[in-house]
């Protein structure tokens, strides 16, 4: 178990709902641009800004997706540390090092194990 356990519960819920609030960011430019585009812009292909919009369209779901993903990496992390395995590698069971955890709160391995993979 890592010390601190209120320090670290603190920075995975702030971790959270910073992405928490980057998602739904995302989310509200990802309408803004369907909406945009409306039934007239679908044919993104003889649209001269076409390209564009699918790009943007694209980029931004795919900032999206990671976001999601992020979130659920902290979210395990959370159960983790709820469970008392959090700060303690998936691989070798040994020790996450502090200075791993600070700078990727949701790591599930240590250094060595993850640089293996």
């Amino acid at each position: 178990m890592v010390a601190g356990q209120a320090e670290v519960s603190a920075v995975l819920a702030a971790e959270r709902a910073a992405i928490c609030q980057r998602l739904e960011q995302l989310e509200r430019e990802f309408t803004g641009i369907v909406e945009a585009v409306g039934p007239a812009g679908a044919d993104d292909e003889h649209d001269p800004e076409g390209a564009t919009i699918a790009f943007e369209r694209q980029h931004v779901a795919a900032l999206a997706s990671q976001a999601r993903d992020h979130l659920a990496q902290i979210e395990a992390a959370m159960r983790r540390l709820a469970q008392g395995g959090y700060g303690i590698c998936e691989d070798c069971a040994q020790p996450i090092p502090a200075a791993r955890l600070a700078a990727r709160p949701a790591a599930t391995t240590c250094l060595s194990c993850a640089t293996r993979r």
